[in-house]
């Protein structure tokens, strides 16, 4: 057992305890509070109420008068929050790291979004990305239990034209997806 076995086991190890680190930091990270914003109307929720509401239509008194007075349908709301958008995370994450997945994130951005407004871009990518990651789908309830701090910020009102702005994005990366295929099919290359 020379000296290049004791190396490879330190580097194994350390390359465990990273990983270790890294998965313990994201989860404590995940948000457990959402502020939701209805017009001049705000509260601040554990994530949890809106998990349960969203799969089982249970309000909790704050998110029943939040829904009340802002006039907004709970069953619609729900629905929002739970329909999902097919996308494989890898042509996400090639996405979202290029200048027109800049331009996606600064908009969706206006409506999820950092306490302070600051590094939200980044922000917004992870909590897709790791959406995404393993159902190739995302929803907005799964983008915001998976925002990388406590608080997630969240524009009610638009939620709406968030959804639309990720079903779009599916979509153009589902057409792109296909004709690429389409290419490598005729090259006779393997399939991504």
């Amino acid at each position: 057992m020379g000296r290049s076995f004791f190396k490879g086991r330190w580097t194994l190890f350390l390359l465990a305890a990273g990983a270790g680190i890294l998965f313990h930091s994201s989860a404590a990270a995940a948000a457990e509070k959402v502020v939701l914003k209805y017009s001049a109307i705000r509260m601040t929720l554990p994530l949890s109420e809106l998990e349960v509401f969203a799969e089982t239509g249970k309000m909790s008194p704050g998110l029943e008068m939040l829904l009340g007075k802002a006039k907004k349908e709970p069953e619609a709301v729900r629905r929002y929050l739970t329909r999902p958008v097919k996308v494989t995370q890898k042509l996400l994450d090639r996405t979202l790291n290029s200048k027109v997945g800049e331009i996606i994130l600064d908009e969706v951005g206006q409506v999820i979004r950092t306490p302070s407004g600051n590094a939200n871009r980044e922000a917004l990518r992870s909590a897709l990305v790791l959406s995404a990651t393993n159902d190739n789908e995302i929803t907005l309830l799964e983008t915001m239990k998976n925002y990388p701090a406590p608080e997630v910020y969240v524009e009610g009102d638009r939620l709406v034209e968030a959804y639309g702005k990720l079903v779009a994005l599916s979509e153009n990366l589902g057409g792109v997806s296909e004709r690429l295929q389409d290419i490598l099919n005729k090259i006779r290359l393997p399939r991504l």
